[in-house]
């Protein structure tokens, strides 16, 4: 497992974040990216989640009193999957892009066929 601080994870997250590529940034609507230590109980080893309503699935209705979508990238255990720092911003990048992608109604398939899974 590797050591890292919140601190230091939350600025992995950042970085793969500024990585996304403007044009598509600016497509991201009602949606905010946080980071937790831990995953959900019942799905201890899970890197990321999306929750929310995908883009492709919004109707004129969605927005009347709609909360943002969340982004949560867990950093136990990503740490826990990693051998080094650098594996550790890596596995952020190709998680928050994945995260990301089910934002924009790309489905876990899609993902895998992808190479982003």
């Amino acid at each position: 497992m590797v050591e890292m601080t919140r601190e230091e994870f939350e600025d992995a997250v950042g970085d793969a974040l500024d990585e996304v590529p403007p044009e598509l940034a600016a497509q991201m609507d009602n949606v905010v990216v946080l980071v937790e230590d831990d995953a959900p109980a019942d799905d201890p080893g899970l890197l990321g989640l999306y929750e929310g309503v995908p883009l492709t699935e919004r109707d004129l209705g969605w927005a009347a009193g709609s909360l943002p979508d969340r982004i949560t990238i867990f950093r136990n255990p990503t740490l826990a999957v990693c051998e080094s720092r650098d594996e550790v911003v890596d596995e952020v990048a190709v998680t928050v892009v994945h995260e990301i992608a089910h934002h924009f109604g790309i489905d876990d398939e899609r993902l895998h066929e992808l190479g982003w899974a």
